[in-house]
């Protein structure tokens, strides 16, 4: 642990009390040996949340004007993503393994911020992310419209930790496309959502004639307090600048 970081977590601990990064500590000592073994893979892993790879996207409570928002608004969101499909605007989507050049993406959230170029292209889907879902978007992260180009597979992976999750709201979905996660297979449903734990193993991919297309939303874990989301920040992005963007 850093000077940098230890300084930042006593600040955090002054003002939000001195149990309040306990579990963040306990995370940056913890040993894989700890977690499940589909979680070998992932970076970091918070101790103390629950643990499954699959949640119903409406049992937290604090999620579900999202979820059922997302899903009302899909037609407009679904009818935008297409037009803008069509004008060139998606780019190679970068995963932290590499870039992947048969995975597709359009960005109206990264690196901490919005992509305004974004509001051009999709205005309803960006409007609702503004209004409905920047509370809880993790700035560490990134909320984007992912295509899979037919024939394309996402290779089984763990992502970085467990203190986020992944919505998936389905686009626009050809038969034959599959979501893998801990060895538990889902189908999108169009117009409907998914979410999951990706620090658990998981992968997909796209069988059918056509490409995929969901929004792909990193979200905070709601278990995570406010004054963890405070230190996770902190600590991960004084890892990148020390040690590069894969951390």
């Amino acid at each position: 642990m850093t000077p940098s970081i230890q300084e930042g977590l006593e600040e955090i601990r002054r003002r939000h009390g001195a149990d309040s990064v306990l579990r963040v500590e306990r995370m940056l000592l913890g040993k894989r040996s700890d977690r499940h073994p589909l979680q070998k893979q992932a970076k970091w892993i918070l101790p103390g949340l629950t643990s499954k790879p699959w949640h119903d996207p409406r049992e937290h409570e604090v999620l579900r004007p999202i979820v059922e928002g997302l899903e009302k608004l899909h037609p407009e969101i679904k009818a935008e993503f297409l037009q803008t499909s069509k004008a060139g605007a998606l780019v190679d989507y970068g995963h932290y393994k590499g870039v992947q050049d048969d995975w597709k993406a359009l960005y109206l959230f990264r690196k901490g911020q919005e992509v305004d170029a974004a509001a051009q292209y999709v205005p309803q889907t960006f409007r609702f992310m503004k209004e409905q879902i920047a509370d809880w978007l993790c700035p560490l992260l990134e909320m984007h419209f992912s295509t899979l180009l037919p024939g394309a597979r996402v290779a089984p992976h763990c992502d970085l930790w467990n203190f986020t999750i992944n919505l998936h709201l389905a686009v626009d979905i050809p038969s034959d496309c599959v979501l893998r996660v801990a060895n538990v297979d889902h189908c999108w449903e169009e117009g409907r959502c998914l979410l999951f734990d990706y620090s658990y193993l998981h992968e997909a991919w796209n069988a059918g004639d056509r490409a995929r297309t969901c929004l792909l939303v990193d979200l905070w874990n709601p278990e995570v307090t406010l004054a963890e989301r405070e230190a996770l920040v902190l600590v991960v992005q004084e890892l990148r600048r020390l040690t590069g963007e894969h951390v």
